[in-house]
């Protein structure tokens, strides 16, 4: 169950088999249903994730309407704001699907750390590598029009688009479901002719 971290974590380091054998025996998998809300809008995040399988959402609710910000999927990590600041969260985090999640606690995190202190290092790591790629996707929102922000989502993240409704898709790229199936056909007639 733990290679997804394994490989995750192979990015960065290469890991020894006694470190392979660590990772393996952390029990701390769960699996959850699709619409568990894993943290809600002001509630202070006592965990956080690595994605095994399924897809999560992170949003807000503002004015009562859902403002979808990210999507996460199989050997993606987790961190909510609140987990590290400690302060309530702003938004909530969504089952999208039936997931299995490893979960690390502050708790947890300190004893693997003892048991594998090269991941403390990796940690600055993987957090600067996860700022530059929300970076990147921010700044591809603001400069891109609906359209190439679909486009975008069609290269990086194909799946997604069979995985998630249209209008949780929607909400993602900042438009209306109405106005995702005028992109969708204007792409479609683009790429008959």
């Amino acid at each position: 169950m733990s290679d997804p971290i394994v490989n995750f974590l192979s990015k960065y380091i290469e890991l020894t088999n006694e470190e392979i054998d660590i990772l393996s025996n952390q029990n701390l998998i769960q699996s959850y249903k699709k619409g568990t809300i894993l943290l809600s809008e002001g509630q202070i995040a006592k965990e956080c994730y690595f994605i095994m399988q399924g897809c999560v959402s992170s949003y807000y609710l503002v004015d009562g309407e859902v403002k979808i910000t990210e999507f996460f999927t199989e050997s993606q990590p987790i961190t909510p704001v609140s987990y590290t600041t400690k302060k309530p969260s702003e938004y909530y985090l969504e089952c999208l699907e039936d997931c299995i999640i490893s979960i690390g606690t502050p708790e947890s995190s300190t004893e693997l750390m003892k048991k594998l202190p090269r991941l403390a290092a990796l940690g600055s790591n993987i957090m600067e590598d996860q700022l530059a790629h929300q970076r990147m996707k921010y700044d591809d929102f603001i400069k891109l029009s609906p359209e190439d922000r679909y486009i975008n989502l069609q290269k990086t993240s194909p799946d997604l688009l069979n995985r998630v409704p249209q209008y949780l898709i929607a909400s993602y790229l900042g438009i209306k479901p109405e106005s995702l199936s005028r992109v969708r056909k204007r792409l479609y007639k683009k790429s008959k002719s």
